[in-house]
């Protein structure tokens, strides 16, 4: 399952997101990973939570994201849930692949049964449609 929170820059996106981990973890049956631009929320996000700084790694395009990803996945067969603040930069997405990227990462939470929480920077009305019924919180 996807979970999109939208809004422009500056709204409170990445504060709704780290609000929503940090409850998570305390009913979580299986492994949270956290995945940034940066580690500047580090002291923020519950120890339990497994933060990955995504510009640590030489990523230069959305298809190395999303291998990325699923090799995330592929070793740890616990994983409950993932979350993407600043999706749009760190998944190299923009308006020629957004469609393509969705539907690769709804196959994979699909396939894997993971919940997949993203921060973008769009304005709901800037969201393509099929998406739309994934967002749960727009700011």
């Amino acid at each position: 399952m996807i979970q999109i929170i939208a809004g422009a820059k500056g709204k409170g996106k990445t504060k709704v997101l780290l609000d929503k981990v940090n409850n998570e973890i305390n009913t979580a049956h299986g492994s949270i990973y956290y995945l940034d631009k940066n580690n500047k929320h580090m002291y923020e996000l519950s120890n339990k939570v497994r933060l990955i700084n995504v510009k640590d790694y030489i990523i230069e395009n959305d298809n190395e994201f999303i291998g990325f990803l699923s090799g995330i996945i592929s070793c740890d067969h616990d994983i409950q849930s993932i979350y993407l603040d600043s999706f749009l930069t760190i998944a190299y997405v923009n308006d020629d692949n957004i469609n393509h990227v969705f539907d690769k990462l709804k196959a994979i939470t699909d396939h894997f049964k993971i919940n997949l929480i993203i921060s973008i920077s769009l304005n709901y009305d800037q969201i393509p449609d099929k998406m739309k019924e994934n967002v749960i919180v727009s700011l």
